[in-house]
């Protein structure tokens, strides 16, 4: 193949969570934040009968990806790999050290081809199948009551991508307010003011009390609407500051771009993918073709050899 230097992903090592234990794998950067630290670091609070409660972990993971279409055709949102590796498994491996793994610590919501997300999930989360309708962020929170049991919740978007992790998300939480990560917000439009007045807007993951989390109903509606515009007119809102980058891949182009930020630029060859062609600064998914007269530039290469789907920055 011509062209510039490219990432191939064929190692399925790769995976953050090992498939075969629902754990982080060993030397994971995530995998030496201890869970027990949960407690260390927040003292007597979230108390069942004297016990400590570790969170529950959440993963939203049920929105259709409308504007990262075309390729939320073919697999959701949270199933598009960002290097090799789901946005899903990603999304996981970063609340599962506060959490804990397994179907009793972490839940994935799912609509949108909800078939796929529970055929990969595999018994490594409880899934909760929402129908006839998404819920939105609040109503799944509504829906998995039962199942949150009076924890707290560290809910995670599934299309966040946060490489830096979340670690120091829970030190010196005060178990009332909704804790919110947050990164100034540039020249994008701002979701909230800090309280020194600077502009920063969330990036996807949450801390939420229990307390809050308990009337939720199970009905669409968003936790922006329901919670966190109040609490900010009151100046209500913890708004912690994320370290590191931080990329919704809600389009085509911000996923391009947090593909290449995982890949240090490269282009990324999914496994299976087989390129004749010449690609630059482009993603190839598993399974995917890429002709010999071909030169991709800044694309998603989806599909097989007879089902060619090619996805670009919308202009």
């Amino acid at each position: 193949m011509a062209g510039e230097h490219v990432r191939h992903v064929h190692d399925p090592a790769r995976d953050p969570v090992d498939p075969a234990t629902g754990h982080l794998r060993a030397g994971h950067p995530l995998a030496g934040l201890c869970r027990r630290g949960w407690a260390r670091r927040n003292g007597s609070r979230g108390r069942v009968g004297g016990v400590t409660l570790t969170p529950a972990g959440v993963v939203l993971a049920a929105g259709a990806g409308t504007r990262l279409r075309p390729l939320t055709d073919l697999r959701p949102k949270a199933l598009c790999p960002i290097d090799g590796v789901p946005l899903l498994d990603l999304a996981l491996a970063r609340i599962s050290p506060f959490t804990g793994v397994g179907p009793g610590n972490l839940a994935v919501n799912a609509h949108h081809l909800a078939g796929q997300i529970a055929a990969h999930v595999d018994g490594r989360a409880t899934l909760s199948l929402e129908r006839p309708m998404a819920l939105g962020t609040a109503g799944a929170l509504g829906a998995l009551r039962d199942w949150i049991a009076g924890r707290d919740v560290l809910l995670t978007n599934a299309d966040s991508y946060l490489p830096a992790g979340l670690a120091g998300i829970t030190a010196g939480w005060d178990g009332k307010r909704c804790r919110l990560a947050c990164v100034p917000s540039g020249s994008a439009t701002p979701d909230f003011r800090a309280a020194d007045g600077a502009a920063v807007r969330y990036v996807g993951a949450c801390l939420l009390p229990w307390r809050l989390v308990q009337d939720l109903p199970a009905t669409p509606s968003g936790l922006y609407e329901v919670l966190w515009r109040s609490a900010s007119e009151r100046g209500d809102l913890d708004l912690w500051p994320l370290t590191g980058p931080a990329t919704d891949c809600g389009t085509v182009a911000d996923y391009l771009h947090a593909n290449l930020q995982a890949s240090g630029g490269k282009s990324v060859i999914g496994a299976g993918a087989r390129v004749e062609g010449s690609l630059t600064r482009s993603v190839v998914w598993d399974g995917a073709v890429v002709g010999p007269a071909e030169h991709l530039v800044d694309v998603v290469r989806a599909g097989d050899a007879l089902h060619v789907l090619t996805a670009g920055p919308r202009p």
